[in-house]
């Protein structure tokens, strides 16, 4: 689901550029700097609750109650979310796409929206595999609460920091 959310987040990017919003993300420095400044607030944000994030200790069966894992619907909206707050990716609508179409062209709204199509297609597929990856590694761990607290640490601590970076970044 989270991969899905990413591939929608990049169905916003695709339609943003075959209709040119994207140049005016890329123009306006006041456009640029408030996506980038809430897309940083969301990885802080996202980093602190995995940083603190309760993580109990299994001690018997009887008081073994399992965390609820996020439903579909969170993991697709963060996948979503963090997709389409993330500058770097309208960034990379604005100055990658645009070099595959003809600038005479008759029909460049549709020559954006198929090569986002083939962009969202082969994206979907390459980061299924990885949350595929992901959740095995989680799902291997998740008997042990101590390895999974140190784990959501790390990761945690790695989304701040990118989101730290992506806030002090220039343009």
């Amino acid at each position: 689901m989270s991969a899905l959310g990413i591939s929608a987040g990049c169905i916003v990017h695709t339609l943003a550029c075959a209709f040119g919003l994207t140049a005016i993300l890329a123009a306006s420095s006041t456009a640029f700097t408030v996506v980038k400044i809430a897309g940083a607030i969301y990885l802080i944000y996202l980093g602190v609750r995995l940083i603190f994030a309760k993580h109990e200790a299994v001690t018997d069966d009887s008081r073994n109650v399992p965390s609820v894992p996020k439903s579909l619907r969170q993991l697709f909206t963060q996948g979503f979310v963090t997709n389409v707050l993330n500058p770097k990716w309208w960034l990379f609508f604005v100055s990658f796409f645009p070099q595959f179409v003809a600038a005479d062209s008759q029909h460049k709204t549709l020559a954006f929206l198929m090569l986002g199509a083939a962009f969202i297609a082969m994206s979907t597929a390459w980061n299924s595999f990885v949350a595929w990856i992901a959740g095995s590694v989680t799902e291997r761990f998740s008997g042990k609460p101590g390895v999974k607290k140190w784990l959501d640490r790390g990761v945690g601590s790695g989304f701040m920091g990118l989101g730290i970076k992506l806030a002090t970044s220039h343009r």
